[in-house]
């Protein structure tokens, strides 16, 4: 960023190409789904000379595409050695934002161990060296970078709310990305989630036999969980409590919320009650829904 310049002051152009990257591990995945949240037309690992052939797409309006984030790393192998020379040729006519993001060395390695993923650049498995190796590699391309953003301390949702505040800005046009997220407290709870609803109390369909196979989806499951006035009592509470807080998120700028829902196992009452909630708000003009189920082939 050169001096003077503000953050907010980079993004707004009426042709928008934000070039992502930065060390494994830092959140560049969930820094493109922040801009995908804002309506950006985004790409995940795209070699450099495939960002040239974007941004010469994005300078003609027949295209349709006016903003758009990509990132690329070193994934890409030896094609990312050409990100240098590819961001000058784009700098004469588009002038490309580049965003970069990192974290200290013990965060990045305690990221990696609780993935168990295999860093790009250590494929014998040493992620401490990986990293170091990284960090000389991309050490000119963190000097050029317009912003660099360290997410030491964030989780995911953390790091999109603050890309969101940050650079973006809320968005007339933009819905509330919200997801419904089911899953079991046995194998650990999200640790993404903005709001947690423990649903326990229900009538659990584990303890019958002929319902244990199936799935809070399944009608004979949804009859047994909605069995009685308990959770008619808990909709009636519910679901005016999230028709209250999510025009609150929308006008705070929010763009992406995230509301799980735990049982158990994750197989039963959760997905029940987020499938009836999903439901529920599908029809709102300011949100949209997705429903992921994280455990229900574990439960």
């Amino acid at each position: 960023m050169t001096p003077g310049q503000s953050e907010q002051s980079l993004f707004g152009r009426e042709v928008e190409l934000v070039v992502i990257t930065g060390y494994s591990g830092a959140g560049k995945s969930e820094a493109i789904a922040a801009f995908e949240d804002s309506g950006y037309f985004c790409v995940d690992n795209l070699p450099p000379r495939m960002i040239a052939t974007l941004g010469e797409l994005l300078r003609h309006r027949g295209s349709g595409v006016r903003r758009a984030a990509v990132v690329t790393d070193v994934r890409g192998g030896d094609l990312f050695a050409d990100l240098v020379a590819v961001l000058d040729e784009l700098s004469e006519r588009l002038d490309p934002t580049l965003l970069f993001l990192e974290a200290d060395e013990e965060t990045l390695t305690d990221r990696f161990k609780e993935t168990r993923r295999r860093h790009p650049m250590a494929p014998d498995g040493r992620v401490v060296e990986g990293i170091r190796a990284e960090r000389e590699v991309l050490g000119p391309l963190r000097e050029r970078a317009d912003v660099v953003m360290d997410t030491g301390g964030l989780t995911g949702a953390m790091l999109r709310r603050r890309i969101t505040t940050d650079l973006l800005g809320p968005r007339a046009d933009s819905k509330l990305a919200l997801t419904i997220l089911t899953f079991g407290f046995k194998n650990g709870p999200p640790r993404d989630a903005d709001l947690v609803f423990d649903v326990r109390f229900l009538p659990n369909p584990h303890y019958r036999e002929d319902l244990r196979p199936l799935t809070g989806l399944d009608p004979e499951v949804v009859e047994h969980v909605e069995a009685g006035d308990l959770a008619r009592e808990y909709y009636q509470r519910l679901l005016p409590l999230l028709d209250f807080l999510l025009p609150a998120y929308v006008a705070e700028g929010k763009t992406h919320l995230t509301i799980a829902f735990g049982c158990t196992g994750g197989r039963h009452r959760s997905v029940t009650i987020a499938d009836r909630v999903a439901l529920h708000l599908a029809g709102r003009d300011d949100v949209s829904v997705r429903l992921a189920h994280r455990d229900v082939e574990l439960g």
